[in-house]
């Protein structure tokens, strides 16, 4: 006889996350129970994908303007999805051999099933356009108009978005020297907001644990970790598995 796993009050959870209805502090919990379960984090993705699956339909069907107030609701839905889809992006956990975890295959870009492809969250039009280039293949063109951009801002968020981007799409394209130098620039902006610093020291992390670079891995991955924010929990995950095999970062 086979065992039913069930864990309602988690079940519970993940379907108000999906609903955008957790604060911050209970997304990292349930993050920090996810990252251990691999059965409900197959279970959130099942639901989640349900979910973008009925809210299209509902879309469709819809006769009637849209409100503003059902505008918000319908953004705060689809930003919760945005994120699950942002997080299991990068999380790739390795059950064999020596490490207890693995490098990121891709880094996840804001595309989500919307009239333009793009999270509503990505606002600059360069960027929005690399995603829907590098999405339709196009991976070049996508490249090249990002870094004909970083030659002509000064702006310290501007070039911190646009090198995350450029580094996101030459990291899924295998090009890790390359995506190196970018989340490198990323991070050594002054003055850009939380988690775009996060995600810049997490990229760093896994490109130079595709390059076996292991001590500056863990270096990244302490950083990302010390800034306390939406990569914490993964970012100590990796940080202990690479120290349980003996790599440990300097002071």
């Amino acid at each position: 006889m086979i065992e039913s796993k069930s864990n309602k009050e988690l079940e519970r959870k993940i379907d108000l996350y999906v609903n955008g209805k957790l604060n911050a502090e209970e997304v990292d919990e349930l993050w920090a129970e996810l990252i251990q379960d691999e059965y409900y984090m197959d279970y959130m993705k099942s639901v989640a994908n349900l979910k973008a699956v009925m809210d299209e339909k509902k879309q469709k069907k819809a006769k009637a303007s849209i409100t503003p107030i059902q505008k918000a609701v319908r953004y705060g839905m689809a930003a919760a999805v945005i994120l699950i889809a942002s997080v299991l992006g990068v999380l790739n956990m390795n059950t064999s051999g020596d490490l207890s975890v693995s490098p990121v295959d891709q880094i996840g870009l804001d595309v989500v099933r919307s009239a333009e492809g793009i999270s509503g969250e990505v606002t600059n039009d360069v960027i929005r356009r690399a995603i829907r280039l590098a999405t339709e293949g196009d991976v070049q063109q996508a490249i090249s108009i990002l870094q004909d951009e970083l030659e002509v801002t000064d702006d310290p968020q501007l070039t911190a978005d646009l090198a995350l981007s450029l580094g996101s799409i030459q990291y899924n394209n295998g090009n890790y020297d390359a995506s190196l130098e970018n989340f490198e620039k990323v991070v050594r902006q002054d003055n850009v907001d939380l988690l775009t610093l996060e995600k810049g020291y997490w990229f760093l992390g896994n490109t130079y644990f595709q390059l076996e670079r292991m001590e500056e891995a863990e270096v990244a991955f302490r950083n990302a970790y010390d800034l306390n924010g939406a990569y914490s929990r993964v970012a100590k995950t990796y940080m202990d598995a690479l120290g349980n095999v003996g790599v440990t970062a300097s002071e």
